[in-house]
């Protein structure tokens, strides 16, 4: 059986195995400079999973977060040096064992030219989606995400600006969110560091800190072997509004 193809099981097992337990939001991500060779696939399989959270539905039809299990593999595709081509499919699982698809998404995301050993550099991600009911009150959304970092010795920075809007009818505001990620080497395959969650509301009035959902969680960046990644993490609410406490992993090959 060839390499490549191995890890690719290898990924995919990982993330079936998690539908074993039981987790919740799709992405739980703060995005970097990684992207695919031309003419190269990846596949990452999102994994999230809320310990401890609201029983009660948001809005009608939602999905309670308390002990929702959140599956959403992603595939990907290099187009250029600079550009690359992606696809996440949502899946569900909630507390009382009912398994749903919640929709898909495409994305494009760009990355600047820059040296990726030291200094820093920029992109931005656009996504399109369908989701359903129980992931959104509203169907058709979409998120311009913009990619800040920077990278000094062992020391790993980044920042997510992200724009949030719905291109159903009636879908209110552009919403704001920041993700900020703080990572340092300690080993060759190992980083661990701190990433930030913080939902700011409407972009046009950004509102005081304890309005929205702020989470912060401890992370692990672990390489294993030569071509899988692990990003593994634990999150705990600051805010009223966020999940007290949330599980997320994230597994990704190339291939």
């Amino acid at each position: 059986m060839p390499l490549r193809f191995r890890q690719t099981l290898i990924v995919a097992a990982i993330g079936l195995y998690a539908l074993g337990a039981d987790a919740a939001p799709e992405e739980v991500q703060v995005y970097l400079d990684d992207l695919s060779a031309p003419g190269e696939f990846g596949v990452d399989v999102h994994n999230n999973f809320v310990l401890k959270g609201a029983r009660t539905a948001g809005y009608p039809g939602e999905t309670p977060p308390h002990h929702a299990y959140r599956l959403t593999p992603e595939l990907y595709y290099g187009i250029t040096p600079t550009l690359e081509l992606g696809l996440y499919l949502l899946g569900t699982r909630s507390a009382d064992g009912n398994t749903r698809l919640d929709g898909s998404k495409l994305r494009l995301k760009f990355i600047s030219r820059h040296d990726d050993q030291v200094g820093g550099y920029w992109g931005l991600n656009l996504e399109v989606g369908k989701t359903a009911l129980s992931a959104s009150e509203t169907p058709w959304n979409a998120q311009l995400k913009g990619i800040l970092g920077w990278r000094s010795g062992p020391w790993t920075l980044a920042a997510n600006p992200n724009l949030d809007w719905s291109l159903s009818k009636g879908g209110g505001p552009v919403a704001a969110s920041l993700d900020i990620k703080v990572a340092r080497q300690v080993s060759e395959r190992t980083q661990l560091g701190a990433e930030l969650y913080s939902d700011l509301g409407p972009a046009k009035a950004i509102q005081a800190w304890q309005r929205n959902a702020k989470t912060l969680y401890a992370v692990l960046d672990q390489a294993l072997g030569h071509e899988i990644d692990l990003n593994l993490g634990i999150g705990r609410g600051l805010t009223p509004d966020a999940d007290r406490w949330t599980l997320k992993f994230i597994v990704g090959t190339h291939f």
